[in-house]
């Protein structure tokens, strides 16, 4: 079942509650996400990127996870 962009938000907010998070995609399938949040600072890029991924608890998992596709931003803010 494809995701909506308010329950891949929900899922990040529950990791990241003081972010600043805009999820974007009407297919809930192909989505877009950018988070910005102070955990992420002094982290490379992939190592944010794993953070928003566990965040997502396994939807992004294999042939059958509900999210196939998250084009994702991630950043300290300035």
């Amino acid at each position: 079942m494809p995701m909506t962009a308010h329950e891949i938000e929900e899922l990040l907010r529950e990791t990241f509650p003081d972010a600043d998070i805009q999820v974007g995609g009407t297919d809930g399938v192909h989505m877009s996400a950018m988070v910005i949040d102070e955990s992420f600072r002094g982290k490379n890029r992939v190592q944010q990127q794993r953070a928003v991924y566990a965040a997502l608890k396994g939807k992004m998992d294999g042939p059958s996870g509900e999210l196939h596709a998250l084009a994702l931003t991630t950043k300290a803010p300035e």
